[in-house]
């Protein structure tokens, strides 16, 4: 299908995926999809999480190459799960924000090839390492290397290094993994997939199969379009009239009204309770 729209003249921009592609070889998913210009926001099999080698002296994790002096803590980073708490939230920002210090900056994109150039994080401000003596003027608020490797390895004797497409080529993605701009990024396949549900939906839309008795890819791909034309539609007026409504209860000062999302054991028991019920 990318390589029909390809063909077409349609220019491809993210791809969102979950891991049952993303965890395939390389040479089936993740290498022809870029080659077609697609930009990867995927999700990461477990397996593929973590340290995955060096290149250079330089530690693979998540798609990236880090710093060998990147404490070891921030690799086990793993993705913001749903029920976080803002508090938990923040701390995890924070902490994806410590470990892109140590991530050798790119400096180039992928050339026709897939090669491309990137940086010691020293030398481009984000760290302060004694092999960059440079670095050290930096404020105390920038990470400090303090036990340098005692031998430096490429990527810390050179500033640059060449980064080829066969490195990482599993994992490399637009945004760094678990990072929140890839959480955000990736947020929107959920949105895809409710869409795709609510097209299907048999109170709504019902798209099943034999939903259409033409044949042919005209008169589907018709149909098709007036059915996203009309639930898109019907979403843009839900939502419509749910902003009119907080409108009127803020005019009335009251707060906004929001669908309770969870209902324990025990609201359930007494709603369905009869009146003469004992206490819950």
């Amino acid at each position: 299908m990318l390589e029909r729209m390809t063909d077409q003249g349609i220019e491809l921009g993210d791809l969102l995926a979950d891991s049952g592609y993303s965890y395939r070889a390389p040479e089936t998913f993740a290498l022809p999809a870029r080659t077609l210009g697609a930009k990867l926001v995927i999700d990461l099999h477990p397996n593929d999480r973590g340290q995955k080698g060096t290149h250079q002296g330089a530690v693979i994790t998540n798609g990236n190459l880090y710093c060998p002096a990147t404490p070891k803590a921030l690799f086990e980073l793993s993705p913001l799960p749903p029920s976080a708490s803002p508090e938990q939230a923040a701390a995890h920002e924070r902490h994806c924000a410590e470990l892109t210090r140590y991530k050798l900056s790119p400096l180039t994109t992928p050339d026709h090839d897939g090669y491309r150039r990137v940086a010691c994080p020293a030398t481009r401000g984000k760290l302060r390492c004694p092999h960059r003596p440079t670095s050290m003027t930096l404020s105390h608020k920038h990470p400090t290397v303090l036990s340098p490797p005692e031998h430096p390895p490429v990527c810390c004797a050179q500033q640059t290094i060449t980064l080829p497409p066969s490195v990482a080529a599993k994992t490399t993605q637009k945004h760094d993994y678990p990072s929140p701009e890839h959480r955000r990024s990736y947020t929107r396949r959920s949105a895809a997939e409710r869409t795709f549900s609510h097209l299907f939906d048999p109170a709504s839309n019902n798209i099943e199969r034999g939903w259409c008795r033409l044949t042919g890819l005209t008169p589907n791909a018709l149909f098709l379009a007036c059915v996203f034309v009309v639930a898109n539609t019907r979403s843009a007026d839900a939502f419509t009239a749910h902003q009119a409504e907080d409108n009127k209860r803020r005019e009335r000062g009251l707060a906004p009204k929001r669908r309770r999302r969870r209902r324990t054991l025990a609201q359930l028991a007494a709603a369905n309770a009869p009146p003469n019920a004992p206490p819950v």
